[in-house]
């Protein structure tokens, strides 16, 4: 058993209290979900248990098993064993799985890294997780976001753990891979390793964790057994006030000019440029309503939008036009001058620039906009930003602030700010709310719908059905490839929408 007991946790970063005299006890062999808004100090409070940021740089007292924890780092946390697995990857692209599974412990041979034996052990690791997909000398850059996960996940297993923290482990996962995670948990709960499970999803709340606490703006709120709470009580608490409705209303206004068409459009894989991911798809976009784009990982959901955005850079072929207008989208220079935006699914990759400040990342789409003789408006490019800020509610001290310090709603909303301060008439959303607390999701909603009823055109993808139902106005639904439904949204619910991206209902007329 291990028995985890924060108390009176406080640390701040510059300008920002990020915890507050906060003290909980983990319940021993238990699932203990922490819920909070973005910048509610969540995802600190499992880095401070894992040793990410170590003893001086936080006031109080982390205890194991009765005995006080001073961590120097995560290596000494993990001789502990207490592992992290984080919600922003951390993995060495261009070192083999194998090598990231191991790297803080290779097993050698008379000094010497015994390859065959890492490449053994990290193989048996991958197996007992039902990863038989996985090669492990595949390098970390040529796997999906998804599989990048999972070795994330095996990693941090093949340490024994006796306390295991997810910080939003399963973001980025497909549903079988969630289902295969929480298989992996149930039998971790018969180990009684002791759990942190830092997550925004409701129902994952409720269908493995036994318990949870609540933060917010830094301290804590209660925590309560899983059995004792309702999905409102825990929503109220993270937001301190009623939360009556997720999604807005829709306006219900007739939609406006077809703003984008696509016809006969067929994507090639850029690994293998004779296999095709996307399948001579055909789609409207309009002013004035927000599409949806949903089906399975796998479906091409994503590769399709990239293709119209990055143009020329992945093969493709067919006809896009704009304003009832043929062009041809040169690269995504050319598409960001055509006002079309795309926030990435991952924000971290290429969505931003860490080491820059937040005003620079949200000013870098729209410079043309304050450019005048070569020269940037740099004065009034502060004042854009420092509007966007407001607008999205970053939590930050300034506008210099490095973005790698910020949270991941946070930084999300930064990717969200950058775009929109260049005005886009298309604007396509690849899992917008990726890793974003209850909260913050309802403003991301309003703020679509908002520029849906202001006459832009919004695609959003997603893989939650809920979602996709509350937003959209009308639902394309992907399957291996092909667009095999397009429905309006008064026609969807989740069960024809599940059938269609599983190629177990006819395929519609698209």
């Amino acid at each position: 058993m291990a028995v985890l007991e924060v108390k009176n946790i406080t640390i701040d970063f510059p300008g920002v209290r990020a915890l507050e005299e906060v003290s909980i006890v983990f319940p021993d062999g238990k699932m203990t979900a922490l819920c909070g808004e973005n910048g509610a100090g969540k995802s600190t409070l499992g880095k401070i248990v894992a040793g990410v940021h170590p003893q001086g740089k936080f006031s109080g007292q982390i205890f194991l098993d009765g005995e006080e924890l001073k961590f120097s780092g995560t290596r000494d946390a993990e001789n502990h064993g207490v592992v992290i697995i984080h919600q922003e990857l951390n993995l060495i692209n261009d070192m083999s799985v194998a090598e990231n599974m191991f790297l803080s412990q290779m097993p050698n041979k008379r000094g010497k890294v015994d390859w065959k034996t890492m490449h053994q052990m990290a193989r048996e690791m991958l197996d007992s997780l039902d990863l038989d997909d996985i090669n492990t000398h595949t390098l970390i850059r040529d796997l999906t976001v998804s599989k990048r996960q999972m070795v994330e996940i095996a990693k941090a297993l093949s340490k024994n753990p006796k306390v295991l923290i997810f910080d939003e482990a399963t973001s980025s996962l497909s549903e079988a891979e969630i289902k295969l995670l929480f298989e992996v948990i149930e039998k971790l709960k018969e180990r009684q390793v002791t759990m942190i499970f830092v997550t925004h999803k409701m129902d994952e709340i409720f269908r493995s964790c036994d318990h949870v606490a609540v933060l917010k703006d830094g301290k804590y709120v209660w925590d309560r057994p899983v059995s004792e709470v309702t999905q409102h009580d825990i929503v109220t608490g993270m937001v301190g006030r009623e939360l009556s409705e997720m999604f807005p209303p829709k306006s219900g206004k007739p939609r406006g000019e077809e703003l984008l068409s696509v016809k006969n459009w067929t994507v090639y894989d850029n690994a293998d440029s004779r296999k095709v991911v996307v399948k001579d798809a055909a789609f409207e976009l309009y002013a004035g309503e927000i599409l949806g784009i949903y089906g399975i990982v796998g479906a091409g959901r994503t590769e399709l939008m990239t293709s119209i955005f990055e143009g020329k850079a992945i093969k493709s072929t067919g006809e896009l036009y704009l304003h009832g207008q043929k062009k041809v989208i040169r690269d995504t220079q050319d598409a960001t001058k055509q006002k079309i935006a795309l926030v990435t699914e991952d924000r971290k990759k290429t969505g931003l620039v860490l080491m820059h400040s937040v005003r620079s990342n949200i000013a870098l789409a729209s410079l043309n906009k304050r450019a005048k003789m070569g020269k940037i408006d740099h004065a009034g490019e502060a004042v854009a930003v420092d509007k966007s800020i407001q607008d999205f509610r970053v939590k930050v001290p300034d506008s210099s602030y490095l973005v790698k310090q910020l949270s991941g709603g946070n930084q999300q909303k930064v990717v969200l700010a950058k775009w929109m301060l260049n005005e886009p008439e298309v604007l396509i959303m690849d899992e917008p709310t990726r890793g974003i607390d209850v909260g913050a999701k309802a403003e991301i909603y309003k703020m679509l719908r908002d520029l849906a009823d202001a006459g832009k055109g919004v695609i959003v993808i997603s893989g939650e059905l809920p979602e996709i139902l509350g937003i959209s106005d009308r639902i394309l639904v992907m399957c291996e490839g092909e667009i095999v439904a397009n429905l309006n949204a008064g026609d969807a619910n989740e069960v024809n929408l599940a059938q269609y991206a599983l190629g177990v209902a006819g395929k519609a007329d698209a």
